[in-house]
Formats: C-alpha cells, structure tokens, sequence
C-alpha cells in the first residue's frame, strides 16, 4: 500500500501536508501561545522540542525532502507549494539555531556585571554532545542512588549523590572536601522526579570537582504546601551531615532548580534557618551560598499582575496550597520568593527564557529588580533570547553555553568564600 502511493499522483499532496506540519512546528518555536491557558502547555511542548533541538529537525527535513523529491512530489502543483513551504520552515530553523548561539553573547555580558574581569568567554558546544542530546551519563562521575534523607520507607524522600570518580571516603575523610550543589527538580509541584532533569548540569559540575545532590519530595496533591519546601531542608539537613562522605564540603552547599524546582530552591535560598520550615530540626543550617533558579514562579499570588491566565493560580489553589487566594492571600505571598527577599540574601543568577510559555518572564525580571534594590548579595541574570520553559533538561546548544555560565558563577562563589 505504501510503495502505491509513494507511486501515484497522491505523492505531491501527501509532501505538502508534511511541509505544512513542519513549518507549522517552527512557525510555533517563533511564535509560542503564551497568554492561551488552554493552548499554552501544548505549543510550549512542540516549540520546546523543535527550538532546542533544531539542527535535528533540520536534519530529518532536509532527509525527507529528498525522498519526497525522488518519489515524484514535484510532479504537481502541491509539490511545488509543498517545496516552498519547506524552504520557508528550513529558513525557520536556521533562525532558532542563530537565536540559540546568541545565548553565549547574553550569559556573558551577565556574567561580566557581576564576575567583572574573573568572568571568562564561554566554551563552544561538544559536537558530539549536541548529537547526543539525551546521554545520561559522564565518564569520571559517579553515582549513589536512592538514599534516604529521612528516615522513613516514603520513596520522596530519596536522593542521588553525583560525584567525582575517586571523591567518596571510605572513612567519611574530607581532607580537600568539594563545593555542593542541590538540584531541586520541578513539575509543577505535582510531578517529577530526582532522575529526570538538570542531568547535563549536574554532570557538568560533578565532571569538574562538585558533588551534586537531586532529591525527591512530597507531592502534591498528598502534600500540601510548604510541605515540600520543609522535605528540601530535610535534604540540607542529610547534607550537613553526610556529604562528607562523597567527598563533599558541608559548609559550602548552593541550590539550583527550574520551574516549580525554581521557586523551591529560591525559597530555600530566602529562608534559610527559619523554624516555621524546619520542625523538629530548628536548630540545623540550612543556609545556602548561592542561588540559581531556572525559569522559576516567584509570585504564588499574583500580586504584581504579571501572569498571563488564572491557569496557575487555580492549579496553586485546587493542589498546592488547597486553599482560595481570595480570603487567604498572606498564605500566598509567604509561598512567593518576590515577598521574602531581605539584605542577607546570598548571591542569586536567576535565568529564564524570554518566550516562556508556563512561568512568565515578567515575573523573574520584577523577582531581580527587587533583589538588586534590597539585598545586599551581588545578583546576576540572563534572559535568554527565544528561549522556551525547560531549556537545558538536555544537551543543546542553548544549555552548552548555560551550564557553562552557572559553573563560572559557582566557581566565583566558591572563591569568594
């Protein structure tokens, strides 16, 4: 059936459907639904694959464009058409990759306002990294697997140590102990696991000396928060203790998340030491020294107005704080890292994407405008041009030169003591 119509005057046809749904993907990468709460998770699904992976798409049009040709698509006018489309969709792509190394030239000048002559030009991506977007491993980095940070049969309370190869003490020794990063995944608070995103950074930095720690927490529905800002500080409180024992310094840990792990880590960042988040375990550090939230939700309340549709909010009072934002607003706006920054709030790199269908951008450029005017840390941020929800989740170019960035202003934390 099929070598029939590969053979038969259906061919051009058939080649500008193809063309109509591939230009309707780039057009889409171009021009994301942002302010639809119905369309808005679905074109931010198909403009985030085809954004970060648009060499590949490139690369599967360009393949199939041949054989259409060669099967005879051009034998009628809808061929044609069809070829048109497709050079325009071509054209489409090659804009996203453009748009995608244009992420170097931002991360760098944010980096230079605040690392000023330490900062350094970021690397070029690995080509075979970039053809290898979903690799999940790193040579020289282990990993320790499912370990209780509570001690309870509960799988949320589970976390995986990334370390240096040769880093981890038999005898718990940390004579040269390693800088800590925790990495707090997101899922709107209702899903997601510790295994399944910021893998290419926590590799990265592992790769380079770090132990980096990915830890499970409740859910909502079941929890409800700040359920799982208190389960984090439990994670903190395991690394004060354990860390050392994979090589890990104890003293210098620094937090990083994106989405919902973006509002997390922020609020880790933000209340640090305070008893209403750690029952039962008041008296335990859980400062951190460095902050960098990934396309984060910083207004629990929308306060500031900044959300494109009541999407959020109704998902925020129906699973998360299971309570009305009408009568009950001061709940929120403890929930929001937008209402607890303060003078000691430690060094912050917010980044996000400027097309960010899911967490507004306003939000996160309103959350460093009142970090710059109050805290007394230094406050970098990089808005990265085009660049959709959940950008670095696998190797692209746009994550090449973002894992890159966070290292130097991690490392320049480290060294600044």
């Amino acid at each position: 059936m099929a070598h029939c119509l590969w053979h038969t005057g259906w061919m051009p046809w058939i080649f500008l459907a193809v063309s109509l749904i591939g230009a309707t993907f780039s057009w889409n990468a171009h021009r994301p639904l942002l302010r639809s709460r119905t369309l808005s998770a679905p074109s931010f699904m198909a403009g985030w694959l085809t954004d970060e992976l648009a060499w590949q798409h490139l690369v599967w049009q360009i393949g199939a464009t041949i054989l259409f040709v060669a099967g005879g698509a051009l034998a009628a006018w809808p061929g044609w058409l069809g070829l048109a489309i497709t050079l325009g969709s071509w054209w489409g792509l090659v804009a996203l990759i453009r748009r995608a190394r244009s992420a170097r030239g931002t991360l760098e000048a944010s980096l230079r306002e605040v690392l000023g002559p330490a900062a350094r030009p970021l690397d070029e991506p690995s080509l075979g990294r970039l053809a290898l977007p979903f690799q999940r491993s790193e040579p020289g980095v282990e990993i320790a697997r499912d370990i209780p940070y509570v001690p309870d049969d509960d799988p949320r309370h589970r976390l995986d140590v990334y370390y240096p190869t040769g880093a981890r003490s038999a005898t718990g020794d940390a004579r040269d102990p390693r800088p800590v990063l925790l990495q707090v995944h997101g899922g709107a608070w209702v899903i997601g696991h510790k295994a399944q995103q910021a893998l290419p950074l926590m590799f990265h930095m592992a790769a380079r000396g770090w132990v980096c720690v990915s830890a499970n927490y409740r859910l909502s529905p079941r929890a409800t928060f700040p359920d799982h800002l208190v389960d984090l500080k439990r994670a903190i409180s395991w690394i004060r203790s354990n860390i050392a024992d994979y090589g890990g310094d104890p003293a210098l840990v620094c937090v990083t998340g994106g989405s919902a792990g973006g509002h997390l880590s922020s609020m880790l960042a933000l209340t640090a030491n305070d008893p209403e988040y750690q029952p039962g375990f008041e008296t335990v550090d859980t400062s951190v020294a460095a902050c960098v939230p990934f396309y984060g939700v910083y207004d629990f309340g929308n306060q500031y107005g900044l959300q494109p549709h009541d999407g959020l909010l109704r998902l925020l009072e129906r699973s998360v704080m299971k309570q009305a934002l009408e009568g009950n607003p001061d709940a929120f706006r403890s929930a929001s890292p937008l209402a607890r920054v303060h003078p000691d709030a430690p060094p912050f790199f917010p980044i996000h994407g400027s097309l960010d269908g899911l967490a507004p951008v306003a939000e996160a450029r309103r959350f460093v405008e009142e970090l710059r005017a109050i805290s007394k840390a230094p406050v970098a941020y990089a808005e990265l041009t085009g660049a959709q929800h959940a950008f670095e989740i696998f190797h692209s170019i746009r994550t090449s030169y973002t894992i890159r960035a966070v290292e130097q202003f991690l490392e320049w934390v480290r060294l600044r003591g």
